[in-house]
């Protein structure tokens, strides 16, 4: 009966501007019971992403109390809550939106075939990318391996509007009891770096929005000149809010393309950084281990080394390089780190110390609060040299050559290396309050002379490429 409510299956889309799943459940005429499960998925997440969560989840029910509704909070394996919860309510079924990583599929698989058998309703819908990861083909058919041909097909996709937010949502008569968020205490693995990351969060969907807004009034014309520049605020930002779904990339891609229209070339840079993302996705959907195992496989036999005493130093930004840990610093303070920085941290553990990509994968995965499997996946495997479209091995990233280019009078390595400066800033000072005690680090110490120097890690990752090759 029409009167039996919908439960909305809320993960990685925690808005109601431009739902495509939202939308599909209103046309439904069904009260909505909107829910959020912390599933063992979700409590898979590393430190900083699963506070993180937690923090966004909080705004979208303050979000839905604002148009008459709710999130109901639930622990457990999906499958099990959601039948209770269809027990409790009588609920007509259940409406999603997709996911594309191994595990999740694997789970909403699961749940659709369960309901789908006892007669309910089981929809997934599309929403957290522009373009589906199976719809852009090479003409042969086969999956993109190179970013270029995939951006071609990619620019040319007709792409739906975006949908306007509901004013209102339809409630069901009665609401199921649901767990209370703090008693979650999602934050526990952030330890007291929490109360240091908070502040440079910028939580749910309406500041999303905002951001998005001022990023084009303000930054989109010199993007293409400025989203390298380390101590410039040249970039949207967005990646925070768009890894929970609080702004939809169908959004972002018409408001940037309207700029494009108008005759900013910017937003055409812009664009194609958005398409990137959309890329991340495609491989990761057509190869789910690229956060597991070498994409060319011809990397297994690779002399990299795995965890060591080296790779400690790197994960406490005191490796004796300045911008190496400026950018380590910055990921512990904000939860972020500027994309220039993360290529050359990357290159300097894979290539001068010779560690395996997947070292500092996990350690990203457990301190980005705007941690995206796919993203993270192909960024790390491109610097590495082991992914698709990646940079040849032997192009390594010199950090002195870099900070010359993208930091030339060291702004953004005094703003982090609190060591560097006679009277360092808040911010520098932060990162101390923000690492584990068991860490001992304190301002006052002296700055490490390199763990491994710039000439000597080049020289030997290139013995060791060319030990590969002969």
């Amino acid at each position: 009966m029409p009167n039996e409510p919908l439960i909305l299956w809320f993960r990685r889309d925690l808005r109601l501007d431009d739902n495509p799943m939202l939308q599909a459940a209103l046309e439904t005429g069904r009260p909505l019971l909107p829910v959020f499960i912390l599933d063992p998925e979700t409590e898979a997440l590393g430190a900083a992403p699963l506070w993180r969560m937690g923090l966004a989840v909080g705004a979208f029910a303050e979000r839905l109390a604002g148009v008459g509704s709710g999130l109901i909070l639930r622990r457990g394996p999906a499958l099990p809550v959601l039948e209770r919860l269809i027990a409790e309510t009588g609920a007509a079924g259940v409406i999603w939106g997709r996911q594309y990583d191994g595990p999740s599929q694997a789970r909403d698989t699961a749940v659709k075939a369960a309901l789908k058998e006892r007669g309910l309703i089981a929809q997934s819908h599309a929403g957290h990318l522009l373009h589906e990861p199976w719809a852009i083909k090479t003409l042969q058919g086969q999956p993109f391996k190179v970013f270029t041909p995939f951006w071609k097909a990619l620019r040319n996709l007709p792409l739906p509007p975006a949908l306007a937010a509901p004013k209102t949502l339809p409630a069901p008569t009665t609401w199921p009891v649901s767990d209370d968020l703090a008693s979650w205490n999602l934050g526990a693995p952030m330890r007291r770096g929490a109360a240091v990351v908070l502040p440079h969060q910028t939580v749910g969907e309406i500041k999303a929005l905002q951001r998005l807004a001022d990023f084009l009034d303000d930054k989109v014309s010199a993007y293409p000149a400025q989203r390298d520049l380390l101590a410039q605020n040249g970039t949207s930002r967005l990646s925070e809010n768009l890894t929970y779904g609080e702004i939809g990339p169908r959004r972002i891609w018409h408001a940037a393309a309207l700029r494009r229209d108008q005759g900013d070339a910017g937003a055409e840079s812009f664009l194609r950084q958005l398409a990137w993302r959309d890329f991340a996705w495609h491989l990761f959907y057509h190869s789910p281990q690229m956060d597991r195992q070498n994409w060319r496989g011809e990397w297994d036999a690779f002399p990299w080394a795995g965890d060591s005493a080296l790779a400690e130093s790197w994960r406490q930004g005191r490796t004796g390089i300045p911008l190496v840990d400026a950018g380590l610093r910055e990921m512990f303070v904000t939860g972020t780190m500027h994309n220039r920085a993360r290529m050359v941290v990357a290159s300097y553990l894979t290539k001068h110390l010779l560690t395996h990509w997947k070292v500092g994968l996990d350690w990203f995965a457990d301190c980005l609060t705007d941690w995206d499997a796919a993203n993270n996946a192909m960024g790390w495997q491109w610097v590495a040299g082991s992914g698709p479209d990646a940079a040849p091995y032997f192009r390594i990233f010199n950090p002195e050559g870099q900070a010359d280019r993208f930091d030339p009078d060291r702004a953004y390595i005094h703003r982090w290396v609190a060591e560097l400066s006679r009277e360092p800033g808040a911010e520098a000072r932060a990162y101390f309050d923000a690492v584990p005690k068991s860490w001992n680090l304190s301002p006052d110490q002296p700055y490490p002379k390199p763990v491994v120097g710039l000439a000597e890690g080049r020289e030997k990752a290139l013995a060791a490429y060319g030990a590969r090759n002969a």
